[in-house]
Protein backbone atom coordinates (compact mmCIF):
# COMPACT_ATOMS: atom_id res chain seq x y z
CA UNK A 1 0.00 0.00 0.00
CA UNK A 2 1.33 3.46 -1.02
CA UNK A 3 1.68 6.03 1.49
CA UNK A 4 -1.16 9.14 1.05
CA UNK A 5 0.39 12.27 -0.45
CA UNK A 6 -0.78 14.37 2.10
CA UNK A 7 0.16 12.87 5.65
CA UNK A 8 -2.12 14.97 7.84
CA UNK A 9 -5.19 13.73 5.51
CA UNK A 10 -3.87 10.09 5.45
CA UNK A 11 -4.73 9.65 9.34
CA UNK A 12 -8.19 10.84 9.27
CA UNK A 13 -9.58 7.40 7.86
CA UNK A 14 -7.39 5.52 10.45
CA UNK A 15 -10.57 6.15 13.37
CA UNK A 16 -10.18 7.94 16.72
CA UNK A 17 -6.14 8.77 17.70
CA UNK A 18 -4.18 6.92 19.75
CA UNK A 19 -4.19 7.86 23.56
CA UNK A 20 -0.92 9.83 24.34
CA UNK A 21 1.14 7.60 26.36
CA UNK A 22 1.21 8.00 30.00
CA UNK A 23 3.89 9.64 31.99
CA UNK A 24 6.56 7.06 33.43
CA UNK A 25 8.45 8.35 36.24
CA UNK A 26 12.21 9.26 35.80
CA UNK A 27 12.09 7.52 32.23
CA UNK A 28 10.58 8.51 28.18
CA UNK A 29 9.23 4.86 28.05
CA UNK A 30 6.39 4.94 25.79
CA UNK A 31 3.40 2.52 27.11
CA UNK A 32 2.99 -0.62 25.47
CA UNK A 33 -0.19 0.59 23.49
CA UNK A 34 1.38 3.42 21.68
CA UNK A 35 4.14 1.14 20.54
CA UNK A 36 1.70 -1.31 19.30
CA UNK A 37 -0.14 1.66 17.60
CA UNK A 38 3.22 2.38 15.94
CA UNK A 39 3.80 -0.94 13.79
CA UNK A 40 -0.21 -0.65 13.15
CA UNK A 41 0.19 3.04 11.24
CA UNK A 42 3.15 1.79 9.86
CA UNK A 43 1.53 -1.24 7.97
CA UNK A 44 -1.21 0.99 6.98
CA UNK A 45 1.30 2.91 4.80
CA UNK A 46 1.94 6.35 6.92
CA UNK A 47 5.45 7.74 7.11
CA UNK A 48 7.76 7.81 9.43
CA UNK A 49 7.25 11.61 10.10
CA UNK A 50 3.22 11.23 10.06
CA UNK A 51 3.28 8.64 12.92
CA UNK A 52 5.96 10.50 14.93
CA UNK A 53 3.96 13.21 14.41
CA UNK A 54 0.30 11.02 15.64
CA UNK A 55 1.87 9.33 18.78
CA UNK A 56 3.98 13.02 19.89
CA UNK A 57 7.10 11.04 19.23
CA UNK A 58 10.43 11.79 17.62
CA UNK A 59 11.16 10.15 13.95
CA UNK A 60 14.01 8.33 15.78
CA UNK A 61 11.98 6.85 18.38
CA UNK A 62 9.74 5.59 15.41
CA UNK A 63 12.41 3.88 14.16
CA UNK A 64 13.42 2.08 16.73
CA UNK A 65 9.97 1.05 17.97
CA UNK A 66 9.93 -0.57 14.27
CA UNK A 67 12.69 -2.74 14.64
CA UNK A 68 11.64 -3.90 17.50
CA UNK A 69 9.32 -7.56 17.46
CA UNK A 70 5.49 -6.46 17.45
CA UNK A 71 3.63 -6.33 20.90
CA UNK A 72 2.18 -9.09 22.18
CA UNK A 73 1.57 -8.11 25.42
CA UNK A 74 -0.27 -4.81 27.61
CA UNK A 75 1.54 -5.17 30.93
CA UNK A 76 3.31 -1.39 31.01
CA UNK A 77 4.83 -2.32 34.43
CA UNK A 78 6.32 -5.59 34.06
CA UNK A 79 8.60 -4.18 30.67
CA UNK A 80 9.02 -1.43 32.65
CA UNK A 81 10.52 -3.56 34.96
CA UNK A 82 12.24 -5.69 32.39
CA UNK A 83 13.35 -2.84 30.58
CA UNK A 84 14.92 -1.05 33.80
CA UNK A 85 13.54 2.40 32.86
CA UNK A 86 12.57 4.86 35.49
CA UNK A 87 14.51 6.83 38.21
CA UNK A 88 16.61 4.65 40.45
CA UNK A 89 14.93 3.85 43.69
CA UNK A 90 16.50 4.40 46.54
CA UNK A 91 15.71 0.56 47.83
CA UNK A 92 17.64 -0.77 44.52
CA UNK A 93 20.18 -1.79 46.49
CA UNK A 94 18.52 -3.61 48.73
CA UNK A 95 16.68 -6.31 46.61
CA UNK A 96 18.82 -9.10 47.12
CA UNK A 97 19.23 -8.15 50.89
CA UNK A 98 15.56 -8.78 51.13
CA UNK A 99 15.54 -11.61 49.25
CA UNK A 100 18.17 -13.45 50.86
CA UNK A 101 16.64 -12.81 54.28
CA UNK A 102 13.32 -13.99 53.63
CA UNK A 103 14.66 -16.99 52.10
CA UNK A 104 16.14 -17.88 55.89
CA UNK A 105 12.71 -16.69 57.68
CA UNK A 106 9.41 -16.06 55.24
CA UNK A 107 7.21 -14.91 57.75
CA UNK A 108 9.48 -12.08 59.03
CA UNK A 109 7.30 -9.17 59.67
CA UNK A 110 8.17 -5.98 57.24
CA UNK A 111 8.72 -3.72 59.94
CA UNK A 112 11.54 -5.57 60.95
CA UNK A 113 12.86 -5.92 57.53
CA UNK A 114 12.92 -1.69 57.56
CA UNK A 115 14.79 -2.18 60.86
CA UNK A 116 17.05 -4.06 59.58
CA UNK A 117 18.26 -2.06 56.18
CA UNK A 118 18.10 0.80 58.17
CA UNK A 119 20.88 -0.49 60.08
CA UNK A 120 22.43 -1.55 56.94
CA UNK A 121 22.26 2.13 55.43
CA UNK A 122 18.66 2.17 53.85
CA UNK A 123 17.87 6.06 53.72
CA UNK A 124 14.64 6.07 51.90
CA UNK A 125 11.00 5.94 52.76
CA UNK A 126 8.95 3.54 54.38
CA UNK A 127 6.33 3.36 51.57
CA UNK A 128 8.79 2.72 48.89
CA UNK A 129 10.78 -0.27 51.03
CA UNK A 130 7.31 -1.76 51.44
CA UNK A 131 6.47 -1.94 47.94
CA UNK A 132 9.56 -3.17 47.10
CA UNK A 133 9.29 -6.08 49.91
CA UNK A 134 5.35 -6.62 48.90
CA UNK A 135 6.62 -7.24 45.16
CA UNK A 136 9.35 -9.76 46.22
CA UNK A 137 7.10 -11.44 48.33
CA UNK A 138 4.57 -11.86 45.34
CA UNK A 139 7.33 -12.54 43.19
CA UNK A 140 9.53 -15.60 45.59
CA UNK A 141 6.53 -17.02 46.60
CA UNK A 142 6.91 -20.77 48.85
CA UNK A 143 7.27 -23.58 46.78
CA UNK A 144 4.55 -26.31 46.99
CA UNK A 145 4.50 -29.66 46.36
CA UNK A 146 1.02 -31.37 45.45
CA UNK A 147 0.80 -34.84 45.09
CA UNK A 148 -2.31 -37.34 45.14
CA UNK A 149 -3.43 -39.59 47.80
CA UNK A 150 -3.79 -43.34 47.17
CA UNK A 151 -6.74 -45.20 48.02
CA UNK A 152 -7.19 -45.48 51.91
CA UNK A 153 -4.10 -43.46 52.60
CA UNK A 154 -4.97 -40.30 53.94
CA UNK A 155 -7.77 -38.56 55.05
CA UNK A 156 -7.99 -35.23 56.67
CA UNK A 157 -9.84 -33.18 59.99
CA UNK A 158 -9.87 -29.97 61.54
CA UNK A 159 -11.98 -27.49 63.58
CA UNK A 160 -13.96 -24.60 62.17
CA UNK A 161 -15.64 -21.72 63.95
CA UNK A 162 -18.25 -19.59 61.52
CA UNK A 163 -20.95 -16.94 62.67
CA UNK A 164 -24.53 -17.63 61.43
CA UNK A 165 -27.04 -15.27 60.93
CA UNK A 166 -30.70 -16.20 60.61
CA UNK A 167 -33.51 -14.97 58.84
CA UNK A 168 -34.90 -13.55 61.72
CA UNK A 169 -31.39 -11.43 62.44
CA UNK A 170 -30.48 -13.23 65.00
CA UNK A 171 -26.42 -14.63 65.33
CA UNK A 172 -24.68 -17.69 66.30
CA UNK A 173 -21.47 -18.83 66.55
CA UNK A 174 -21.12 -22.34 66.02
CA UNK A 175 -18.13 -24.98 66.35
CA UNK A 176 -17.53 -27.86 63.61
CA UNK A 177 -16.04 -30.91 62.89
CA UNK A 178 -14.96 -31.60 58.98
CA UNK A 179 -13.14 -34.71 57.91
CA UNK A 180 -12.65 -35.71 54.32
CA UNK A 181 -11.22 -38.54 52.99
CA UNK A 182 -8.04 -37.42 50.40
CA UNK A 183 -8.75 -39.93 47.43
CA UNK A 184 -12.64 -39.76 47.28
CA UNK A 185 -13.38 -36.54 48.57
CA UNK A 186 -15.66 -37.96 50.34
CA UNK A 187 -16.69 -35.11 53.44
CA UNK A 188 -18.32 -35.21 56.63
CA UNK A 189 -18.99 -32.30 59.00
CA UNK A 190 -20.38 -32.38 62.40
CA UNK A 191 -21.32 -29.42 64.23
CA UNK A 192 -19.16 -29.74 68.24
CA UNK A 193 -19.81 -27.91 71.29
CA UNK A 194 -16.23 -27.29 71.87
CA UNK A 195 -12.72 -28.08 70.62
CA UNK A 196 -11.55 -30.53 73.08
CA UNK A 197 -9.15 -33.39 72.61
CA UNK A 198 -12.29 -35.53 73.57
CA UNK A 199 -14.60 -34.28 71.60
CA UNK A 200 -12.04 -34.61 68.32
CA UNK A 201 -11.37 -38.39 69.14
CA UNK A 202 -14.98 -38.90 69.44
CA UNK A 203 -16.18 -37.15 66.67
CA UNK A 204 -13.47 -38.79 64.39
CA UNK A 205 -14.27 -42.02 65.13
CA UNK A 206 -17.68 -41.41 64.49
CA UNK A 207 -16.13 -39.97 61.10
CA UNK A 208 -14.51 -42.92 60.38
CA UNK A 209 -17.12 -45.03 61.11
CA UNK A 210 -19.26 -43.29 58.26
CA UNK A 211 -16.97 -43.69 56.54
CA UNK A 212 -16.50 -47.09 56.12
CA UNK A 213 -12.90 -47.72 58.30
CA UNK A 214 -10.09 -46.29 59.33
CA UNK A 215 -7.23 -44.54 56.67
CA UNK A 216 -3.67 -45.07 57.18
CA UNK A 217 -2.82 -41.37 58.39
CA UNK A 218 -5.23 -38.99 59.62
CA UNK A 219 -3.70 -35.38 58.54
CA UNK A 220 -4.81 -32.71 61.20
CA UNK A 221 -4.40 -28.93 60.46
CA UNK A 222 -4.47 -27.86 63.42
CA UNK A 223 -1.41 -28.70 66.47
CA UNK A 224 -2.55 -27.91 69.33
CA UNK A 225 -5.56 -30.09 69.40
CA UNK A 226 -3.37 -33.13 69.24
CA UNK A 227 -0.04 -31.95 70.23
CA UNK A 228 1.74 -29.69 73.45
CA UNK A 229 5.49 -29.33 72.32
CA UNK A 230 6.99 -29.45 68.51
CA UNK A 231 10.10 -27.88 67.43
CA UNK A 232 10.45 -25.35 65.15
CA UNK A 233 10.97 -27.50 62.08
CA UNK A 234 6.97 -28.87 62.78
CA UNK A 235 8.24 -32.21 64.49
CA UNK A 236 5.89 -33.06 67.64
CA UNK A 237 8.17 -33.78 70.76
CA UNK A 238 4.87 -34.33 73.13
CA UNK A 239 1.41 -35.24 71.84
CA UNK A 240 -1.40 -34.30 73.81
CA UNK A 241 -1.98 -38.21 76.17
CA UNK A 242 -5.98 -38.08 75.36
CA UNK A 243 -5.68 -37.95 71.63
CA UNK A 244 -2.18 -39.73 71.53
CA UNK A 245 -4.42 -42.68 73.60
CA UNK A 246 -6.93 -42.70 71.22
CA UNK A 247 -5.52 -42.94 68.15
CA UNK A 248 -3.76 -46.61 69.64
CA UNK A 249 -6.87 -47.34 70.88
CA UNK A 250 -8.66 -46.70 67.58
CA UNK A 251 -5.59 -47.71 65.21
CA UNK A 252 -4.42 -45.21 63.33
CA UNK A 253 -1.33 -42.78 62.66
CA UNK A 254 -1.12 -38.92 63.10
CA UNK A 255 0.47 -36.10 61.02
CA UNK A 256 0.69 -32.62 61.46
CA UNK A 257 0.36 -29.93 59.05
CA UNK A 258 1.80 -26.76 60.44
CA UNK A 259 0.67 -22.88 59.88
CA UNK A 260 2.65 -21.50 56.82
CA UNK A 261 3.73 -24.81 55.83
CA UNK A 262 1.32 -25.52 53.07
CA UNK A 263 4.17 -28.22 51.23
CA UNK A 264 2.75 -30.87 53.68
CA UNK A 265 -0.82 -30.55 52.02
CA UNK A 266 -0.49 -32.52 49.22
CA UNK A 267 -3.24 -31.39 46.71
CA UNK A 268 -5.72 -31.05 49.54
CA UNK A 269 -7.41 -27.73 49.76
CA UNK A 270 -7.99 -25.83 52.82
CA UNK A 271 -10.37 -27.75 54.14
CA UNK A 272 -12.20 -25.59 56.74
CA UNK A 273 -12.70 -22.64 54.18
CA UNK A 274 -13.97 -25.09 51.76
CA UNK A 275 -16.84 -26.06 53.78
CA UNK A 276 -17.44 -22.25 54.85
CA UNK A 277 -17.82 -21.27 51.35
CA UNK A 278 -19.64 -24.34 49.90
CA UNK A 279 -22.20 -24.57 52.62
CA UNK A 280 -22.40 -22.16 55.23
CA UNK A 281 -21.88 -18.94 53.41
CA UNK A 282 -24.58 -20.05 50.43
CA UNK A 283 -27.90 -20.82 52.13
CA UNK A 284 -30.50 -19.30 54.65
CA UNK A 285 -30.84 -20.77 57.89
CA UNK A 286 -34.48 -19.96 60.01
CA UNK A 287 -32.60 -21.72 62.76
CA UNK A 288 -30.57 -24.34 64.18
CA UNK A 289 -32.99 -26.79 63.47
CA UNK A 290 -33.22 -26.17 60.26
CA UNK A 291 -29.18 -25.77 59.59
CA UNK A 292 -28.91 -29.43 60.76
CA UNK A 293 -31.18 -30.23 58.59
CA UNK A 294 -29.60 -28.65 55.18
CA UNK A 295 -26.21 -29.57 56.39
CA UNK A 296 -27.96 -33.45 56.08
CA UNK A 297 -29.02 -32.75 52.86
CA UNK A 298 -25.26 -30.77 51.66
CA UNK A 299 -24.02 -34.13 53.01
CA UNK A 300 -25.78 -35.73 49.71
CA UNK A 301 -25.21 -32.77 47.50
CA UNK A 302 -21.65 -33.16 47.99
CA UNK A 303 -21.15 -36.93 48.44
CA UNK A 304 -23.42 -38.70 46.12
CA UNK A 305 -24.45 -35.85 43.44
CA UNK A 306 -21.95 -33.32 42.90
CA UNK A 307 -18.74 -34.62 40.90
CA UNK A 308 -15.70 -32.99 42.94
CA UNK A 309 -13.95 -29.81 41.47
CA UNK A 310 -10.43 -32.39 42.00
CA UNK A 311 -11.21 -35.68 40.52
CA UNK A 312 -14.37 -34.81 37.87
CA UNK A 313 -15.71 -37.69 40.02
CA UNK A 314 -18.93 -38.13 42.06
CA UNK A 315 -17.25 -39.06 45.85
CA UNK A 316 -19.73 -41.89 46.71
CA UNK A 317 -18.17 -43.56 43.64
CA UNK A 318 -14.91 -43.67 44.37
CA UNK A 319 -15.48 -44.21 48.07
CA UNK A 320 -16.65 -47.48 47.18
CA UNK A 321 -13.46 -48.10 45.94
CA UNK A 322 -11.87 -46.65 48.98
CA UNK A 323 -13.69 -48.59 51.57
CA UNK A 324 -11.71 -52.03 50.17
CA UNK A 325 -8.60 -50.48 51.95
CA UNK A 326 -9.96 -48.62 54.79
CA UNK A 327 -9.68 -50.64 58.28
CA UNK A 328 -12.14 -51.58 61.00
CA UNK A 329 -11.19 -49.54 63.89
CA UNK A 330 -10.46 -51.40 66.50
CA UNK A 331 -12.94 -50.19 69.12
CA UNK A 332 -16.32 -49.01 68.52
CA UNK A 333 -17.86 -45.06 69.48
CA UNK A 334 -19.58 -46.92 72.83
CA UNK A 335 -16.30 -48.87 73.92
CA UNK A 336 -13.76 -45.56 73.31
CA UNK A 337 -12.80 -44.53 77.05
CA UNK A 338 -10.24 -42.15 77.33
CA UNK A 339 -7.73 -42.90 80.28
CA UNK A 340 -7.04 -40.29 83.02
CA UNK A 341 -4.90 -40.66 85.96
CA UNK A 342 -6.54 -39.21 88.97
CA UNK A 343 -6.98 -40.19 92.63
CA UNK A 344 -9.55 -41.14 95.00
CA UNK A 345 -9.72 -37.96 97.63
CA UNK A 346 -10.13 -38.62 101.46
CA UNK A 347 -13.99 -38.27 101.38
CA UNK A 348 -14.16 -41.11 99.15
CA UNK A 349 -15.11 -39.36 95.79
CA UNK A 350 -12.83 -38.74 92.34
CA UNK A 351 -13.76 -35.75 90.80
CA UNK A 352 -13.24 -35.17 86.88
CA UNK A 353 -14.76 -32.04 84.98
CA UNK A 354 -16.18 -30.55 87.93
CA UNK A 355 -18.26 -33.94 88.69
CA UNK A 356 -17.92 -36.42 91.62
CA UNK A 357 -18.23 -39.77 91.33
CA UNK A 358 -18.31 -42.18 94.71
CA UNK A 359 -15.86 -45.14 95.35
CA UNK A 360 -16.03 -46.95 98.52
CA UNK A 361 -14.29 -45.36 101.77
CA UNK A 362 -11.91 -47.81 101.93
CA UNK A 363 -10.58 -46.90 98.37
CA UNK A 364 -9.92 -43.60 99.77
CA UNK A 365 -6.36 -42.21 98.78
CA UNK A 366 -5.37 -44.27 96.81
CA UNK A 367 -4.27 -43.60 93.25
CA UNK A 368 -7.05 -44.04 89.89
CA UNK A 369 -7.48 -44.73 86.70
CA UNK A 370 -10.69 -42.83 85.00
CA UNK A 371 -12.42 -44.82 82.02
CA UNK A 372 -14.47 -41.40 80.52
CA UNK A 373 -17.18 -43.29 78.26
CA UNK A 374 -19.40 -41.27 75.83
CA UNK A 375 -22.03 -41.88 78.26
CA UNK A 376 -20.49 -43.43 81.55
CA UNK A 377 -17.69 -43.24 84.05
CA UNK A 378 -15.41 -46.56 85.22
CA UNK A 379 -13.37 -45.57 88.21
CA UNK A 380 -10.50 -48.51 88.95
CA UNK A 381 -8.25 -48.00 92.11
CA UNK A 382 -6.29 -50.96 92.93
CA UNK A 383 -9.00 -53.78 93.97
CA UNK A 384 -12.00 -51.52 93.85
CA UNK A 385 -13.48 -50.41 90.31
CA UNK A 386 -17.16 -48.67 90.09
CA UNK A 387 -19.14 -47.57 87.32
CA UNK A 388 -21.64 -44.42 87.13
CA UNK A 389 -23.79 -42.58 84.75
CA UNK A 390 -22.22 -40.17 83.41
CA UNK A 391 -23.06 -36.42 84.99
CA UNK A 392 -23.23 -34.00 82.58
CA UNK A 393 -24.47 -30.14 83.18
CA UNK A 394 -24.33 -28.40 86.83
CA UNK A 395 -21.58 -30.14 88.74
CA UNK A 396 -23.34 -32.55 91.42
CA UNK A 397 -21.55 -35.80 93.02
CA UNK A 398 -22.91 -38.93 91.70
CA UNK A 399 -23.14 -41.47 94.88
CA UNK A 400 -24.07 -45.11 93.92
CA UNK A 401 -26.36 -47.01 96.82
CA UNK A 402 -23.97 -49.20 98.05
CA UNK A 403 -21.13 -46.72 98.36
CA UNK A 404 -23.91 -45.01 100.72
CA UNK A 405 -24.38 -47.90 102.79
CA UNK A 406 -21.01 -48.33 103.08
CA UNK A 407 -20.45 -44.66 104.41
CA UNK A 408 -22.89 -45.16 106.57
CA UNK A 409 -20.86 -48.58 108.27
CA UNK A 410 -18.06 -46.84 108.25
CA UNK A 411 -19.49 -44.00 110.55
CA UNK A 412 -19.60 -44.59 114.16
CA UNK A 413 -22.43 -42.59 116.13
CA UNK A 414 -25.93 -42.26 115.43
CA UNK A 415 -25.38 -38.41 115.09
CA UNK A 416 -22.39 -39.23 112.40
CA UNK A 417 -24.72 -41.25 110.76
CA UNK A 418 -28.04 -38.84 110.63
CA UNK A 419 -25.62 -35.82 109.09
CA UNK A 420 -24.13 -37.83 106.61
CA UNK A 421 -27.99 -39.05 105.44
CA UNK A 422 -28.74 -35.64 105.37
CA UNK A 423 -25.26 -34.63 102.91
CA UNK A 424 -26.58 -37.64 100.69
CA UNK A 425 -29.92 -36.22 100.43
CA UNK A 426 -28.53 -32.47 100.43
CA UNK A 427 -26.33 -33.59 97.34
CA UNK A 428 -28.79 -34.11 95.02
CA UNK A 429 -29.90 -30.68 94.20
CA UNK A 430 -30.85 -27.45 95.03
CA UNK A 431 -34.65 -28.42 95.15
CA UNK A 432 -33.91 -31.30 98.03
CA UNK A 433 -31.93 -28.45 99.83
CA UNK A 434 -35.24 -25.87 99.69
CA UNK A 435 -37.16 -28.59 100.99
CA UNK A 436 -34.86 -29.86 104.04
CA UNK A 437 -34.19 -26.33 104.87
CA UNK A 438 -37.83 -26.13 105.29
CA UNK A 439 -38.58 -29.27 106.90
CA UNK A 440 -35.67 -28.65 109.66
CA UNK A 441 -37.20 -25.50 110.32
CA UNK A 442 -40.61 -26.76 111.00
CA UNK A 443 -39.87 -29.33 112.99
CA UNK A 444 -36.20 -28.87 114.65
CA UNK A 445 -36.28 -31.59 116.89
CA UNK A 446 -37.81 -34.76 115.02
CA UNK A 447 -36.02 -33.98 111.38
CA UNK A 448 -33.92 -36.66 111.79
CA UNK A 449 -37.11 -39.20 111.68
CA UNK A 450 -37.92 -37.75 107.95
CA UNK A 451 -34.46 -37.56 106.99
CA UNK A 452 -33.77 -41.65 107.51
CA UNK A 453 -37.12 -42.43 105.57
CA UNK A 454 -36.16 -39.83 102.93
CA UNK A 455 -32.93 -41.54 102.87
CA UNK A 456 -34.68 -44.46 102.68
CA UNK A 457 -36.87 -43.84 99.26
CA UNK A 458 -33.38 -42.61 98.19
CA UNK A 459 -31.94 -45.67 98.42
CA UNK A 460 -35.01 -48.03 96.78
CA UNK A 461 -35.98 -45.67 94.33
CA UNK A 462 -32.93 -43.25 92.96
CA UNK A 463 -32.33 -39.70 93.51
CA UNK A 464 -34.44 -38.68 90.30
CA UNK A 465 -37.18 -40.08 91.20
CA UNK A 466 -36.91 -38.53 95.31
CA UNK A 467 -36.08 -35.20 93.89
CA UNK A 468 -38.83 -35.04 91.73
CA UNK A 469 -41.36 -35.89 94.49
CA UNK A 470 -39.40 -33.19 96.68
CA UNK A 471 -39.69 -30.53 94.41
CA UNK A 472 -43.66 -31.22 94.01
CA UNK A 473 -44.04 -31.79 97.85
CA UNK A 474 -42.55 -27.91 98.21
CA UNK A 475 -44.91 -26.70 95.72
CA UNK A 476 -47.72 -27.36 97.87
CA UNK A 477 -45.88 -26.51 100.88
CA UNK A 478 -45.81 -29.96 102.09
CA UNK A 479 -42.20 -30.48 104.06
CA UNK A 480 -42.82 -33.98 105.41
CA UNK A 481 -41.32 -37.67 104.21
CA UNK A 482 -44.59 -38.97 104.62
CA UNK A 483 -46.00 -36.94 102.14
CA UNK A 484 -42.72 -37.54 99.72
CA UNK A 485 -43.62 -41.48 100.24
CA UNK A 486 -46.97 -41.27 99.13
CA UNK A 487 -45.92 -39.29 95.90
CA UNK A 488 -42.41 -42.06 95.29
CA UNK A 489 -44.67 -45.10 96.63
CA UNK A 490 -48.49 -44.71 96.23
CA UNK A 491 -50.55 -46.99 97.97
CA UNK A 492 -47.70 -48.26 99.51
CA UNK A 493 -46.39 -50.01 103.12
CA UNK A 494 -44.29 -47.18 104.75
CA UNK A 495 -40.78 -48.02 104.73
CA UNK A 496 -40.45 -45.67 107.82
CA UNK A 497 -40.89 -48.87 110.26
CA UNK A 498 -38.38 -51.26 108.79
CA UNK A 499 -35.52 -49.51 106.10
CA UNK A 500 -35.49 -46.23 107.51
CA UNK A 501 -33.96 -47.89 110.72
CA UNK A 502 -31.94 -49.59 108.63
Amino acid sequence: MNAHPDPARALEPVGPPVPAPEAVAGGDMHSLLTRHAVHVLHEAGLTQEAIAAHCKMGVRTVRRILAEPKVEVVDDHAERQRRGVGRSSKTDGFAAFVVETLSQDPGLMTLELLRRARHRGYGGGKSAFYDMVRRLREEHPEWVMRFEGLAGEFSQHDFGQVVVKFVDGSTCRLKFFASRLKYSRYVLVTLVPDETAETLVRTLLDHFAAFGGVPLCAVFDRPKTVAKKWTADGKVTEWNPIFAQAAMDIGFTAEVCWPRSPRQKGSVENLVGWVKGSFFKQRRFLDLEDLQQQLDEWHVEVNEERPSRATDIVPVVRVVEEQQRLRRPRVTADELALRIPISVGPTGYVVHDAHSYSMPPRAAGLPATLHLHRDRVRIVAGRFEATHPRVRGKAKPSTLPEHRAQQLSALSGTRGKRYLRRQHLFDLGEPAVVFLTELVHHNPRGWYQDVDLLHALLQRHGGDVVLRAMRAAADVDRFDAAYVETLVRPSQPSLFAGEAQA
